[in-house]
């Protein structure tokens, strides 16, 4: 038979389920063993075809492994995973065949087999072949066998442990170095550098064979270089590269022996090593490392602008978050020399990807800290703190002094939402602590930054600090925010109220105090406008030297109209009826003849009036027009008649027979009854009739009446006024005149009946 020879391809641990995949040879002929074990029994079915031969073997459990299984794949099987109803399944099925076993016997342990045939069992195997089952004899067995025991008490089993590449068994013998080389390890893990290197002596002088010494003498150049012996890094190293120069470490000790050279100022040794692992050892992390020490060298030797290449050069090409930190750490310490907002930078990208590194450096990082904070660099300054913060506790002595700073810089800043939390924090923390002070004027001065209130308790708020800090910045504060509250509130007087202590601010900081009064006294006269206060207005102009602009002549002339200041409203009549805008010139015109009018100078009526008609003339529907009733009423008052009746004209003509007209007709009617125009009385008594009819009204009557009655009977048109006098019948007339007009009905149909 030829020998079997088995290679391990591959093993996939997962906590308590372990899936292996070995191939082997067996009388030249390959086949694969695929093994299937977990803690807990489970269950492994087999799935055949109509020909009986096995297509699938699925295997379930009753949970999911922590760790994914990715698919597997050799030349006799398949696997894959997958997950249903929430019970976790292993799919194998054969490229050519397969055979299933439980793994019901340790045969290293066990001194008895038979022929187990179960459903359960925490060990499977599945065996992949191609047409013959290799090392099994499967022979068919009759119905009525036996299936019984084999016991071998006097002949154990063989069994086979750890096989060398030749096929010859491995023997381990445990001895002590093994245990403390698991030491050395943690030790150096845990950063107990010097327990460590005794733990490494030890083992190299009782065991100066070991197989670990390799291994001992790698651990024994990295404690040197962490405790900085830099003589024993290199003598140390010159042994490790001499005697295990093809090690998978070369690339770490030759970075460290260029760095002990350098820190020990031999910079030709050292560029010797740095050249070596650069160019032999291009793309390992220690390269990068290298390229940080050479940075370093050169720094110690004033090479400012080469180092910051190396350091960006190994920022830039690493992918390990220890070497990007160091280099920006490093790039950071050198830019804060020559460029704050550049340090910046590079320790924004630390916080980003390991703050924790600060408080590595915690020494360095604190002065880094202080000094972008006393260059008025807040926000670097208190995301420094705040990641100093993160990687302690309140239990550290440090904790209360850069909670403080993170929240006093943080004041300082832009983001004044955090900074309140910040500050909160210290105060609910540290309700009697050191920084007490501070930490509460910065809070208080905060509030002029993030009051989110309403107007009423935002006052309150105010008030309590100009109460607090009387006469101090944060007083002065309050009492401008509040100024400018109450204004944006509209509550002018309130601001007046507090006038003299608003304009004994700075105004050099508080630059728009004047402007914060002017435009309290300005709502306060427009409020007094719209309740008709004109002479208050104008005392307030003049207190204040406020001047009137344009704006304010509609306000303040009818203000001075409604309260009989007519000397005002002409003053302001006067400065705009010959305005070059020929809207605004009507607007005042009519205006100014409104004035001029009410004190009864009607010679300026007059002249303005026809100013004002000239303009407005040929516009029926100018918001003018009312200038055709004042011109009236002027002649009226003149007596000019003849004025009178042409204007009449105009007024009907544009007004039509409006009730607001009425008296004017009766006025011309009264002309014509003074010049015995019949025809002027009877035009306009009929109209004044009309109007009277159309308004349910008899304020005329009975004059309009008898006067054109009069004119009728005149004219000997008798009907016409006996339908006149008979329209009277239905108007409340005192006895007199119901007496005169039953006199004249009776008297005009005498006359009737006697034609």
């Amino acid at each position: 038979m030829f020998k079997t020879i088995l290679l391990a391809l591959l093993c996939i641990p997962s906590f308590a389920l372990e899936i292996s995949m070995d191939s082997a040879k067996d009388e030249f002929s390959s086949y694969s063993i695929l093994k299937i074990s977990d803690k807990n029994r489970f269950i492994c079915q087999k799935i055949k075809d109509d020909f009986m031969l096995t297509t699938e073997v699925v295997c379930a459990f009753s949970k999911k492994p922590s760790t994914n299984v990715k698919t597997l794949q050799n030349e006799f099987s398949r696997v894959h995973t997958f997950i249903n109803k929430e019970t976790f399944f292993i799919s194998i099925k054969p490229i050519y065949k397969i055979k299933l076993i439980a793994d019901v016997f340790d045969l290293s342990r066990e001194d008895s087999v038979y022929s187990a045939d179960v459903s359960m069992s925490d060990r499977w195997s599945i065996i992949g072949y191609k047409e013959k089952l290799p090392l099994i004899k499967n022979s068919p067995r009759p119905e009525i066998s036996l299936n019984l025991p084999f016991f071998m008490d006097r002949d154990k089993l063989p069994y086979v442990g750890s096989l060398d590449i030749k096929g010859n068994p491995v023997h381990i013998q445990k001895v002590g170095d093994v245990k403390d080389y698991l030491k050395v390890k943690r030790y150096f893990k845990e950063k107990k550098y010097e327990l460590c290197m005794n733990v490494v002596d030890d083992i190299l002088q009782e065991y100066p064979n070991t197989l670990f010494k390799a291994e001992l003498i790698y651990y024994k150049i990295k404690l040197f270089h962490k405790l900085k012996d830099y003589d024993n890094v290199i003598s140390s190293a010159k042994v490790y590269l001499h005697e295990y120069s093809s090690n998978e470490n070369i690339p770490e000790i030759l970075a460290y022996t260029a760095d002990a050279y350098a820190q020990i100022g031999m910079s030709t040794d050292a560029d010797y090593f740095f050249d070596r692992l650069f160019s032999e050892h291009a793309n390992t992390v220690f390269t990068e490392w290298g390229y940080i020490y050479k940075a370093d060298m050169l720094v110690a030797s004033g090479g400012i602008t080469p180092a910051l290449k190396f350091y960006k050069k190994a920022l830039y090409r690493t992918k390990d978050l220890e070497v990007a930190a160091t280099a920006a750490f490093r790039i950071a310490k050198l830019k804060q020399e020559s460029s704050l907002k550049e340090s910046a930078k590079y320790i924004d990208k630390i916080i980003d990807a390991k703050p924790d590194y600060l408080h590595e450096k915690e020494r360095e990082s604190k002065i880094m800290m202080n000094n972008f904070a006393d260059e008025e660099h807040y926000k670097t300054a208190a995301k420094m703190a705040g990641a100093l913060l993160d990687a302690i506790d309140y239990t550290f002595d440090e904790y209360e002094v850069l909670l403080s700073k993170k929240a006093l810089w943080l004041a300082k800043t832009q983001d004044k939402k955090k900074a309140l939390i910040v500050l909160n924090k210290y105060i609910k923390e540290f309700p009697d602590g050191e920084y007490i002070n501070q930490v509460e004027i910065a809070k208080d001065e905060l509030f002029f930054e993030v009051a989110d209130s309403n107007a009423t308790d935002r006052l309150a708020e105010y008030d309590k600090l100009i109460t607090t800090y009387a006469n101090d910045t944060i007083g002065n504060r309050a009492l401008y925010e509040k100024a400018k509250l109450l204004l944006q509130e509209q509550k002018y007087s309130d601001v007046l109220e507090m006038k003299d202590e608003i304009l004994n601010l700075d105004d050099e900081k508080y630059i728009d105090i004047q402007s914060i009064v002017h435009k309290a006294v300005i709502g306060v006269m427009k409020s007094s406008l719209k309740n008709k206060e004109c002479n208050r207005v104008l005392s307030m102009s003049n207190e204040y030297n406020v001047t009137l602009s344009n704006e304010w002549d509609d306000g303040l002339y009818e203000c001075a109209m409604y309260g009989g200041d007519y000397t005002l409203a002409k003053s302001i009549a006067l400065k705009n009826f010959k305005s070059e805008n020929l809207e605004h010139r009507k607007k005042w015109l009519f205006r100014y003849v409104k004035v001029d009018f009410s004190t009864g100078n009607y010679t300026n009526v007059i002249d303005a009036s026809k100013d004002l008609i000239a303009l407005i003339e040929d516009d029926k529907n100018s918001p003018y027009n009312e200038i055709y009733r004042y011109l009236f009423d002027t002649y009226n008052r003149l007596e000019k008649k003849d004025e009178m009746i042409k204007i009449m004209i105009k007024i009907e003509e544009l007004f039509g027979l409006d009730y607001k007209d009425i008296e004017r007709y009766v006025s011309v009617m009264s002309i014509g009854t003074a010049r015995k125009d019949d025809n002027i009385v009877i035009k306009y008594g009929e109209k004044v009739m009309s109007i009277q009819k159309s308004s349910h009204s008899s304020a005329q009557s009975p004059y309009v009446e008898f006067t054109l009655y009069e004119a009728y009977v005149n004219r000997e048109n008798y009907n016409k006024a006996l339908s006149v006098i008979e329209s009277l019948d239905s108007v409340d007339l005192s006895k007199n005149d119901r007496s005169r007009q039953q006199y004249l009905k009776g008297t005009l149909l005498n006359k009737l009946w006697e034609r």
